[in-house]
């Protein structure tokens, strides 16, 4: 009998990433995976009877042998987890990565090089930036792009944390590096799958849903090296790690994306990395498991 598995989004993110779940649903078919779309929306977990429950549309439902968690949820994916699921990206994964602070801190215990970042605590408004303007401050669990913002002196800094911050923020020097451009590697597993160089002309951010144009980018023995480093230290399933570019050409860590898609890798080369994705998950899945309902 087939590996069953759950694809887990967001409705709202379901209806904008459609080819790409079909692409993953495709991919999973021929592999004899059977995968199963869930809108995030439809699933209540919880403890009922003291014991714990996972419900879909409020009805108990077999528990599948594996979990796709598309949207940003590390509860969710930890609850999965206990019940014996293999999710992917894993909770302990997804609790660091999404959050930049948690990402920053754990990969310079590894050496990662990165400009120089600072953290702040939700509620606190500190008066002075720690670094010369321009800096760049970052909701730590924005995403995408998204609650990035170029702060370009005093007045400006003030009334970012004034106005429109809502969660912990970490704010870096902008000293050293070049304003739009970066290079995002996609990982899936232990594996490199390609490296994409992003840039833009009209933003400091050179995320491709922003506007910015994508190209390859042929990473040096030295980087693959680092980039080894933090897939070593990491249970991956697909991710997305991000480098800002110095500039005099080098690296430094800026993030990892966790629900990565592979729009700019996709437009740029031939590598299926959903094939390498479904193929990562196959394998990582027991032989043999009795399947049960949770009811």
């Amino acid at each position: 009998m087939n590996k069953q598995g759950w694809l887990i989004y967001r409705k709202q993110d379901a209806d904008q990433n459609k080819p790409f779940i079909e692409w993953f649903i495709h991919e999973s078919n021929k592999q004899d995976l059977s995968l199963r779309l869930i809108m995030r929306e439809e699933i209540t977990t919880g403890i009922i009877d003291n014991h714990q429950r996972v419900l879909v549309n409020y009805k108990p439902v077999q528990i599948p042998d594996f979990a796709v968690v598309r949207t940003i949820d590390p509860l969710l994916s930890k609850f999965l987890e206990s019940l014996g699921i293999k999710v992917h990206n894993s909770s302990a994964v997804s609790e660091i990565c999404n959050n930049k602070a948690r990402t920053h801190f754990h990969l310079n215990k590894l050496s990662i090089p990165m400009t120089d970042t600072v953290f702040f605590k939700k509620g606190i408004k500190p008066q002075m930036s720690p670094f010369s303007f321009p800096v760049v401050l970052k909701e730590a669990d924005g995403r995408g792009g998204q609650q990035v913002y170029k702060i370009d002196n005093r007045r400006e800094w003030e009334a970012a944390f004034s106005t429109f911050l809502s969660s912990e923020t970490i704010v870096q020097s902008t000293n050293s590096i070049q304003f739009g451009k970066d290079v995002r590697v996609f990982v899936v597993g232990k594996e490199v799958v390609g490296a994409v160089l992003r840039e833009s002309s009209t933003d400091f951010r050179s995320n491709f849903k922003l506007g910015g144009s994508a190209s390859w980018y042929p990473l040096r023995t030295n980087e693959l090296e680092m980039i080894q480093t933090i897939i070593n230290y990491f249970d991956f399933g697909m991710v997305g790690i991000d480098f800002l570019i110095t500039k005099s050409g080098s690296l430094l860590f800026n993030e990892i994306e966790d629900v990565v898609g592979s729009r700019t890798l996709s437009a740029i080369s031939d590598r299926n990395i959903l094939e390498k994705y479904v193929s990562h998950i196959k394998n990582g899945l027991s032989p043999q498991r009795t399947l049960r309902t949770n009811d």
